[in-house]
């Protein structure tokens, strides 16, 4: 196991003398630090808010760059708090001048598809 003979040792007297709650982990990790805390409160308030540059929603990486932290912690984050900011339903605006026009177009697609020849065929 690659294991020093000591540390076999130390385990095995650890279990004959508190049986499986003896294989247990000592370490309880380290207290979390103020820094951290306050990166976290930063983190989740931006999630909850609308994006300032405009755009729909935000990514792990923006919110990232935001708080100036990386996005693989901003994710473990919002994980933990059960956030999904990307998920959030919003209306989904748009700059583009023609916008209306073919917002109906694709409207009028779905209220009456075209009839295509394999349809036909599938019901021939």
């Amino acid at each position: 196991m690659g294991c020093s003979v000591n540390t076999v040792r130390l385990w095995k007297e650890r279990f004959v003398g508190e049986r499986l709650g003896g294989l247990y982990g000592r370490h309880r990790g380290r207290s979390r630090s103020k820094e951290s805390i306050r990166l976290e409160a930063r983190v989740l308030r931006l999630a909850q808010r609308k994006p300032a540059d405009g755009s729909t929603h935000w990514s792990t990486r923006k919110i990232a760059a935001e708080v100036g932290t990386n996005h693989v912690r901003v994710t473990r984050i919002l994980a933990k708090a059960g956030l999904q900011p990307h998920r959030l339903r919003r209306y989904l605006s748009s700059n583009d001048p023609e916008f209306e026009e073919k917002a109906a177009d694709i409207i009028g697609l779905y209220l009456k598809p075209p009839v295509t020849n394999s349809y036909r065929q599938c019901q021939l």
